[in-house]
C-alpha cells in the first residue's frame, strides 16, 4: 500500500520554486552531465515557465509522503493549438520517492486531470539520457512520435490515447 498521496496543488510560490529547481538541477547534471549554472536555470525557467500548470486548462499534481514531505510532482497543459491534447510536463521523483510505484501513480493522477480537462490524449517529451522515464512511458502505453507543437529541446517524443490500459507487461 502507497505511503504517499497525490492531489493538485498550485504552481506558485516557494515551495513550487525549490521542486522546480531540484527538477531542473537534475535534469542538467542528467542531460548536460554537469550541474546547470545559475543563468542556465533562470533561462529555462523564462523559456519553458510552469504557470501553465493551472486551472482552468492545466494541473499540477504533487505526491506527498505521510508526514507532508514532497515526493514528486508532474503537471499538464492543454495544448492550444492541439484540440483534445495535454502535455505532461514537469514529472519528477525525488531520490526518496524512487522504487515505491511513485511514478505509476503520477501517471495515473495526470492521466485523470487530462480527462477532466476534456483531453483524449497525452504527449510528453524527454531526452535520451532519461533512459528510467522512456521506459516507463512506453510501459505505460505511450508510443514513441514525431515532435509535437509547443515541445522544447528534447530527443524524444510520445503520444498516449486516453482510455487505453496504463501498463505493458
Amino acid at each position: 500500500m502507497p505511503t504517499w498521496t497525490i492531489s493538485p496543488e498550485p504552481v506558485a510560490g516557494t515551495a513550487v520554486d525549490t521542486v522546480m529547481r531540484q527538477y531542473f538541477t537534475e535534469m542538467g547534471q542528467r542531460v548536460l552531465g554537469r550541474p546547470a549554472t545559475e543563468a542556465e536555470l533562470r533561462t529555462v525557467l523564462a523559456k519553458d515557465p510552469h504557470e501553465g500548470l493551472r486551472p482552468p486548462h492545466g494541473e499540477f499534481l504533487v505526491a506527498r509522503g505521510e508526514g507532508g514531505e514532497f515526493l514528486g510532482c508532474a503537471g499538464l497543459r492543454l495544448l492550444p493549438g492541439s484540440p483534445g491534447t495535454a502535455e505532461l510536463k514537469r514529472m519528477y521523483v525525488s531520490p526518496t520517492g524512487r522504487g515505491a510505484g511513485l511514478g505509476r501513480g503520477l501517471l495515473n493522477a495526470v492521466e485523470q486531470a487530462a480527462l477532466g480537462l476534456g483531453a483524449s490524449r497525452i504527449v510528453c517529451e524527454t531526452n535520451t539520457e532519461l533512459t528510467e522515464a522512456r521506459a516507463m512511458y512506453l510501459r505505460y502505453g505511450f508510443e514513441e512520435t514525431t515532435p509535437y507543437e509547443g515541445h522544447g529541446e528534447a530527443d524524444h517524443w510520445y503520444a498516449k490515447a486516453l482510455g487505453r490500459p496504463t501498463e505493458r507487461r
